[in-house]
């Protein structure tokens, strides 16, 4: 609703500017031209898109993203210590990390929502901590292949699309050693434990 209400008033805003100024045409022409870049670029990221989710099929299909699944789950155990004994849950998170490690945010989001889902059930209607630092995970999202970002580069004519990878790998680390530091502080200061026993396969609404 928010975002809404802030495109409509530069919309408003910048017709008025036109009309005031006697630059409707120009206006009228930059709208046109930023319809078809924003064409252009979607249809130009799509493949490397495609390319990237269908990796992840592969991946998935093989056993792979199980495998780094479970070579995640120690770390992830020890960063939700309250649902360690949750499978469902952690299982929904891993993969959610998975995908935001190829940089994959489109496949990330339902995953991380799916686990979102799952920890909700434990606090109804409020963000217990664990959720609150899966939320800032998956924003600030460590990533070793930054796809998206390259797949933008590479459609906006880069030569190099992933020479950004050093400063990718170092800004991401940042963000989330950061971001997890905070949740994990206010944490501290207002808890909000998620509440009741781990909800296993068949348990309580687990599927």
């Amino acid at each position: 609703m928010g975002m809404s209400i802030i495109w409509s008033a530069m919309v408003v805003i910048s017709v008025v500017c036109a009309l005031v100024n006697g630059r409707e045409g120009a206006v009228a022409g930059a709208a046109m031209e930023g319809a078809a870049a924003g064409i252009e670029l979607c249809l130009s990221m799509a493949g490397v898109l495609c390319l990237w989710m269908g990796v992840m099929e592969v991946m998935k299909r093989s056993g792979l993203s199980e495998a780094l699944s479970r070579l995640l789950r120690p770390l992830l155990r020890r960063l939700y210590p309250e649902f360690a004994r949750d499978g469902e849950v952690m299982d929904s998170i891993a993969a959610n990390v998975s995908a935001n490690l190829l940089g994959l945010g489109n496949a990330a989001t339902p995953l991380g929502i799916k686990a979102a889902r799952l920890m909700s059930r434990r606090t109804p209607g409020v963000a217990n901590n664990a959720l609150c630092t899966l939320v800032v995970c998956n924003t600030a999202s460590l990533q070793l292949i930054p796809t998206t970002v390259a797949s933008v580069r590479a459609a906006a004519g880069s030569a190099a699309p992933f020479d950004i990878l050093p400063a990718v790998w170092l800004a991401s680390a940042i963000s989330v050693a950061v971001g997890i530091g905070a949740s994990k502080l206010f944490g501290m200061i207002n808890p909000i434990p998620a509440v009741g026993g781990p909800i296993l396969f068949g348990q309580g609404g687990g599927r």
